[in-house]
């Protein structure tokens, strides 16, 4: 029985590790090592995947470079020592090997601050765990207000943590009495106040943000756009679909993970001219450290009050699925409406690297958002899925030309035909129309004529 579970606890605590990197502090550039968590039966398999993941979350910082990477298994990341003891002696001599290393990366969620403080410790480099990797890649990226207080909002627990290792070295270093002057406040006491004072300072400033974002939603609530939130695994292809989508030449899709942390909308057009707002969102990652997207919930519960979501897959990465699960969950967590969830459209995107691909899950569009294909079918497909969503109505309207129902109707809703009869100075409009408007334009014109198909 024993035995038993001592296996049992090994296969949970598998993991993948490390990778030498440069990065922007200090004179040399150096690398680091990484740990992403592994089931027994998927290591082999995924284990490559999982190092182009953790190597490309260095390679999106400017300054820092991979130099090496290993693989060993590592145990709970909240205990004082993540490593056995042979394996992290070999870690040791192959990290005093490299002149040049300045930095190791973890690629595990979190280090407690005492395995930080042990490692640097014993190997004198600064030491990273995915957490500190990608709220700097954030960082780096943020480009708006709220996204910015965002970022510092989720930088308070790492604060919190480090702050504990400061007071420690320095009880060390001056021993003696902990109180600061007279104040009845030790020094930590002191710091853990002023966090407190700056992350409630953070949350406001965040809250004000929100109920403008509010007020902007409404209005275009008001003129009936629908909103389609496009969604998906980071550097899946969002925003180049979007450009594609809306022709919009200011938008400059990146070949970088998080290259979008804020919310941006962009006007389109689908087939029938209806007009809609296509919303690009932060990507999605494994694994992402749960403070971060806690800090972010503000940003995605946006796609709550979206009519429909279309999630773009890069179906030329290797783990493609798991990809799918991850942004499946995320979307799930945020307790969307159930008919969000159901409605969503799939897109796999990147089809032009595969020769003959073919969606094996029903319903699936491949399209190649760089090239251009398939982007036809995805608006049709997009525009019957806001049909039904919206409960907008398709029907056509007799109007008299030298009244004011065609300029109305031009305004309010989307005018896909006009066909003129001279002989009586009308024409029959046909046109997709939203309820409230529909409404309106019946309390205006009580005698115009309506044909519904």
């Amino acid at each position: 029985m024993k035995k038993t579970k001592r296996r049992r606890r090994r296969r949970r605590s598998w993991r993948s590790c490390w990778a030498p990197l440069r990065w922007p502090w200090g004179p040399a550039r150096s690398a680091s090592p990484w740990c992403t968590r592994l089931s027994s039966g998927a290591r082999r398999s995924r284990r490559s995947p999982r190092i182009a993941e953790a190597v490309a979350l260095i390679d999106t910082l400017q300054n820092w470079t991979v130099l090496e990477k290993i693989i060993i298994p590592t145990k709970n990341p909240d205990k004082k020592f993540i490593f056995g003891k042979g394996n992290f002696q070999a870690l040791t001599e192959k990290i005093k090997k490299l002149p040049h290393v300045t930095a190791v990366f973890l690629n595990v969620e979190r280090i407690s601050s005492l395995t930080k403080k042990e490692l640097e410790d014993a190997w004198g480099v600064k030491v990273f765990d995915r957490y500190t990797v990608v709220l700097h890649i954030f960082r780096c990226n943020a480009r708006t207000k709220e996204a910015k207080l965002q970022i510092a909002l989720a930088e308070i627990p790492l604060l919190r943590s480090n702050l504990k290792n400061d007071v420690s070295r320095l009880d060390q270093q001056r021993g003696g009495s902990r109180y600061i002057m007279g104040s009845g406040e030790t020094f930590m006491e002191t710091q853990n106040r002023i966090l407190k004072e700056k992350e409630l300072k953070i949350r406001n400033a965040l809250e004000k943000l929100r109920r403008k974002r509010s007020l902007l939603r409404t209005q275009r609530r008001k003129r009936e756009f629908p909103i389609i939130s496009v969604m998906g695994y980071t550097n899946c292809g969002k925003t180049t679909l979007i450009k594609a989508l809306t022709g919009e030449a200011g938008l400059q899709p990146r070949d970088q993970l998080f290259a979008t942390l804020d919310i941006t909308a962009h006007a389109g057009y689908l087939p029938s001219h209806m007009a809609v707002i296509y919303v690009d969102t932060i990507g999605f990652l494994t694994d992402l450290p749960h403070n971060l997207v806690e800090s972010f919930s503000a940003t995605l519960e946006e796609v709550a009050y979206s009519d429909l979501i279309v999630h773009v897959r890069d179906i030329t990465h290797p783990e493609t699925v798991l990809q799918k699960a991850t942004v499946l969950s995320v979307l799930k967590n945020l307790n969307l409406p159930t008919h969000l969830l159901d409605s969503m459209v799939e897109v796999h995107n990147k089809v032009d690297l595969i020769e003959r691909y073919k969606p094996t899950e029903e319903n699936a569009l491949a399209i190649s958002a760089l090239h251009g294909h398939g982007l036809e079918e995805l608006k049709e497909e997009i525009e019957k899925k806001i049909l039904a969503a919206t409960g907008k109505k398709i029907l056509t309207v007799n109007v008299n030309l030298e009244g004011p129902q065609l300029s109305w109707l031009y305004k309010e809703a989307t005018v896909q035909e006009v066909e003129v009869m001279p002989e009586d100075g009308t024409a029959r409009v046909k046109v997709i129309i939203g309820n409230s408007a529909f409404g309106r334009y019946r309390n205006l014109f009580p005698n115009s004529k309506i044909f519904m198909p």
